[in-house]
């Protein structure tokens, strides 16, 4: 009996053994495994968060036309954008045809029919489209790029029209074949008929009440050097420092760069001798840009894609524009400034391949330090600033922002209209 007891014991002591050596060597708490794979050791580390290119294709307002010259506009994650949005998912568009687009009055259509209207600012190209909306396979326009869909019920409403506006603003597809009806367009209509009133202007709109916004002061973190060399190089030990006049550092090795501003909290990373790896395709080219932000820094909050645009021969550039919100309010884009680089991440590209990449190094977390409801101007008062930034050039949108700055606390996000003009240049109103 003793004898059993003893061998019983004995394995015991044996088991507990080998599973606190198990724990010594690969769970010591509060640090990784102690054995470290090959994958282990090149495994960048993880910044911000991962996310879809799907996150990320949304249009930048919604209009709602009511007839009769009446408007309204809602914005990002608001309730009646996310509802009408995600109605409008759903339903499947087909059959299309082509026309010229100055061979209809679109300001007349907006203006005399009920309907909504999607807007895509700088345009999304089609085949990422298809990747949140049922639009049917066609070659007819399938390397198009979009800046709005326009969905509105015909003259005796008994039947629903929806086009596609191409970003090139030449021509304008029609989908036949809409899994939409008029009763459809009607309830989506009805969403907007208590809410602030818009006047179409020039093909922008202008609020007749004041638009409400909040204020805030977010506390920040910083990326360091280190983070962003290790997200960046596979083996960051041989990277040489260079410190340039301007103050900026430079990490090389000798293939890629990366420069860090200091001063303005930014880096530039470049990787020019990167070997090309597909056909310079917009919407792949996308797809791409979101997978190497993730894997390569990773993004802090929401954000949209913005532009995709062909610079010159195989060169491609990418811009996704953060956007922050408050709840009811909705979201609304946080402005890049040259002074204070801050809201944007930019990819450049080549053949599918990331060639250039730039962000900020700060991030905002959850925690406020100031929330104060603002009123943006609107009506008369609104039109009265507009009108001096028209003698500079033709207003080509109009859209609730925040512009960025940096403070002892942390990061301020004001509210202000932003004003694009055809020149190119976008203005700020408070």
């Amino acid at each position: 009996m003793k004898e059993r007891v003893k061998s019983l014991m004995l394995a015991l002591l044996v088991l507990c053994s080998l599973v606190q050596s198990y724990f010594l060597i690969y769970r010591l708490p509060g640090s990784d495994p102690v054995v470290k794979t090959e994958s282990d050791y090149i495994k960048t580390e993880n910044m911000g968060q991962s996310a879809e290119a799907e996150d990320m294709l949304f249009p930048s307002q919604i209009a709602v036309h009511l007839g009769e010259d009446r408007h309204t506009v809602f914005y990002p994650d608001s309730a009646f954008y996310n509802l009408i949005y995600s109605r409008l998912k759903g339903r499947q568009f087909d059959g299309f045809q082509r026309y010229g687009v100055e061979n209809i009055n679109w300001t007349e259509i907006r203006s005399r029919h009920t309907g909504i209207e999607l807007q895509f600012g700088d345009g999304m190209p089609v085949a990422l489209l298809q990747k949140v909306m049922q639009i049917a396979p066609d070659p007819l326009f399938e390397g198009e790029s979009i800046s709005r869909v326009l969905i509105y019920n015909s003259e005796n409403e008994d039947q629903v029209r929806v086009f596609f506006f191409s970003s090139q603003g030449d021509v304008v597809y029609e989908a036949t074949k809409a899994d939409l009806t008029v009763q459809d367009v009607r309830q989506q209509v009805d969403f907007g008929k208590d809410w602030v009133p818009y006047t179409l202007v020039n093909g922008y709109y202008i609020p007749e009440k004041p638009v409400r916004m909040v204020e805030t002061g977010l506390e920040i973190g910083l990326f360091s050097t280190d983070q962003m060399q290790s997200s960046l190089f596979s083996d960051p030990s041989i990277t040489r420092y260079i410190r340039e006049k301007d103050g900026s550092e430079i990490y090389t090795d000798s293939k890629r760069s990366l420069q860090v501003r200091q001063d303005r909290n930014w880096i530039n990373y470049t990787d020019p001798a990167a070997p090309a790896a597909g056909e310079n395709n917009p919407g792949r080219n996308v797809l791409s840009g979101v997978d190497f932000v993730n894997q390569h820094g990773g993004w802090n909050g929401q954000y949209r894609l913005k532009k995709t645009a062909d610079t010159g021969g195989e060169e491609h550039t990418v811009v996704f524009q953060q956007y922050y919100g408050e709840g009811q309010f909705g979201a609304f884009p946080i402005i890049d400034i040259s002074s204070f680089h801050y809201g944007e991440i930019t990819l450049e590209m080549r053949m599918g391949t990331i060639t250039g990449y730039e962000r900020s190094l700060i991030y905002s977390t959850d925690e406020f330090w100031e929330k104060t409801m603002v009123e943006l101007s609107s009506g008369d008062e609104l039109r009265e600033q507009l009108a001096r930034l028209e003698k500079e050039s033709e207003i080509v949108s109009l859209y609730p922002a925040y512009l960025p700055s940096l403070s002892k606390e942390g990061l301020q996000l004001k509210p202000i209209w932003a004003v694009e003009l055809k020149n190119g240049a976008t203005r700020m109103l408070f």
